[in-house]
């Protein structure tokens, strides 16, 4: 695995900007791992519900932003919903901006 470009994908992935919550999804705690081997990247995430209609959009944006890292060939995105997401999973600096306690 690449450390450096695992750290190039969660800095691109921070573009992808949830539509309700108004923050990026690595900071809302949406993405549970991020791995690169062979030059594709694997990107594990969720969104805040199974039903949440924003989650089509994300996991797209999520490939897209994964796909102009520099290195990486291919993208694949899994989309699940365990663990279930909670507003603990939020970054505290985003948490204090959304007044979650």
């Amino acid at each position: 695995m690449n450390d450096d470009l695992v750290a190039q994908v969660r800095n691109a992935l921070r573009e992808v900007i949830d539509p309700e919550l108004g923050h990026n999804i690595v900071d809302l705690g949406f993405i549970y791992d991020i791995t690169v081997v062979d030059g594709t990247a694997h990107i594990t995430m969720t969104a805040t519900t199974p039903g949440c209609p924003a989650s089509g959009f994300l996991k797209d944006g999520a490939f897209r932003s994964a796909s102009r890292v520099v290195g990486i060939d291919s993208v694949d995105v899994l989309m699940t919903f365990e663990p279930a997401w909670k507003p603990s999973m939020i970054e505290p600096a985003t948490k204090a901006l959304l007044g979650f306690p």
